[in-house]
């Protein structure tokens, strides 16, 4: 079943169509992995889907269990259940990590918040009273908004470039979190660039100049993801010249 349906989406940003009449279908409770080159639209598409400012002027419609989110603002969507992973966290400088994660949590108490940290392999005790600031790592950072989704129980998670800027300790909690979103029936969207990352997902979607060009098993999209571009009209795929030029 799909529980989020884009029909035809098309968005312009400074006069130049990112999403080019863009349809497709993600299913309930799976993990997805949206690939393709810089420019092909996966950020743009995540964001749309978020609602961000900025990206709700596109034609065509997004549903979400069948209803429209034309016209929902992003603090609505968040409150049926989507909700937005960054490639660099959000720091909300000085406030505390126990009330960081009870902000969207389902249960608000510092032991779920606790509970949270602990998923993600940061020390309760060590972390529980620690502003989310610059004195934390790039992986301390996505461990900790980790921890704050996990919380929120969420319905759909869009997550842009998990891997980026993190340590392999803080990698290896983000595959624990899939696991744990898919047992709780979340379903997940990863934009990813890592062969690492896409190994975690079910099904895998091909994205480029705006359009789905083709999905599958992972098996199948990884053939065009090891080649690092595909016959396209793309604006950076390279011209037959400029392949034959030594690097």
């Amino acid at each position: 079943m799909g529980i989020l349906e884009l029909h035809d989406v098309t968005l312009e940003l400074g006069g130049k169509p990112i999403l080019n009449g863009l349809s497709v279908d993600f299913w309930e409770g799976h993990v997805h992995a949206l690939i393709g080159p810089n420019g092909a639209g996966k950020s743009t598409l995540a964001n749309t889907i978020m609602g961000l400012p900025g990206y709700t002027h596109h034609s065509g419609d997004i549903l979400f269990d069948g209803e429209s989110l034309r016209g929902v603002p992003v603090d609505e969507r968040a409150r049926r259940g989507i909700t937005l992973a960054w490639q660099e966290p959000a720091r909300f400088e000085g406030l505390r990590m126990d009330r960081f994660i009870a902000a969207g949590a389902k249960v608000k108490s510092r032991e779920k918040a606790k509970e949270m940290l602990a998923r993600v392999g940061l020390d309760p005790e060590r972390y529980i009273m620690r502003k989310v600031d610059k004195t934390l790592s790039g992986g301390e950072r996505k461990r900790v908004e980790l921890a704050s989704i996990l919380a929120m129980e969420p319905r759909l998670v869009l997550m842009d470039e998990p891997d980026s800027g993190i340590d392999v300790e803080a990698l290896q909690r983000i595959f624990d979190a899939l696991a744990d979103f898919k047992a709780m029936g979340t379903t997940v969207i990863m934009i990813t660039h890592s062969m690492a990352v896409l190994e975690h997902a079910e099904h895998a979607f091909l994205l480029c100049n705006g359009r789905i060009l083709d999905k599958g098993s992972v098996g199948k999209i990884s053939g065009y993801f090891a080649d690092n571009c595909i016959p396209c009209d793309h604006e950076n795929v390279p011209r037959p010249e400029e392949e034959m030029m030594p690097a």
